[in-house]
């Protein structure tokens, strides 16, 4: 029997494969250069190999018509102009994004600071209540905080994913380590899709390019570029 989770994950996932961009910086940094339309961005990449999106739910319902990739609400919001930026919030519930039509949720946990005591809680509950509703639950897992002093460390990127699939998250997205053999290890230790975030500005677009085989290479599952 094919389950809800199931054919939303289909969406967002296509033939096992992920090509997502995440465009919820809007709340966190404000009207970004180059994503300051995110329908219009969405529009245009609908034919060309993207799976899915990440939005904020106002995004969502700003959209002036359906779109043809999976849409994945993000719930967990800070900003740049308070004096906690890394404590994530969360900003709705698995029933409104089920409302909304979303085909998944999306949370943000930083891990290693003063503030991951309550954004733990927030996964936990969250994947229980994904669960529920048979929502699939992506977790950007990012080592961020007082206590990280190398957020590529490959020990750490390891332990970091592995909480997330440990909570009940669906897919892991996370900071890949910059070489095949040490992401090899942390996806063979995470029992979920792993998917990687862009990371820093690169130099040129082969950059870019030589990263993402080389993480596909690993086990990787696709990628989340945004900005």
């Amino acid at each position: 029997m094919v389950t809800g989770n199931q054919i939303r994950l289909s969406r967002i996932l296509r033939k096992g494969k992920m090509l997502c961009i995440p465009m919820d910086h809007g709340i966190s940094n404000g009207p970004i250069e180059g994503l300051e339309n995110p329908a219009d961005i969405i529009y245009k990449c609908e034919g060309h190999g993207l799976t899915s999106v990440i939005i904020n739910k106002g995004i969502i319902k700003a959209l002036p018509k359906p779109t043809k990739v999976g849409i994945l609400v993000h719930f967990s919001s800070s900003t740049s102009l308070s004096l906690s930026p890394n404590r994530k919030m969360l900003t709705g519930t698995v029933k409104e994004a089920v409302a909304m039509g979303a085909d998944g949720v999306s949370l943000h946990i930083n891990i290693g600071g003063k503030e991951e005591p309550e954004m733990l809680e927030q996964l936990g509950m969250t994947a229980d209540q994904c669960h529920k509703w048979g929502m699939p639950l992506l977790a950007m897992m990012y080592p961020r905080g007082e206590n990280i002093k190398d957020p590529h460390d490959p020990e750490i990127v390891g332990h970091v994913a592995r909480i997330g699939a440990e909570c009940g998250a669906d897919i892991v997205k996370t900071l890949y380590t910059g070489d095949i053999d040490s992401f090899a290890k942390i996806v063979k230790t995470t029992p979920v899709p792993i998917v990687i975030a862009g990371g820093p500005k690169a130099k040129t677009d082969l950059d870019i390019l030589q990263m993402t085989e080389d993480a596909m290479t690993a086990g990787a599952k696709g990628v989340t570029y945004g900005r």
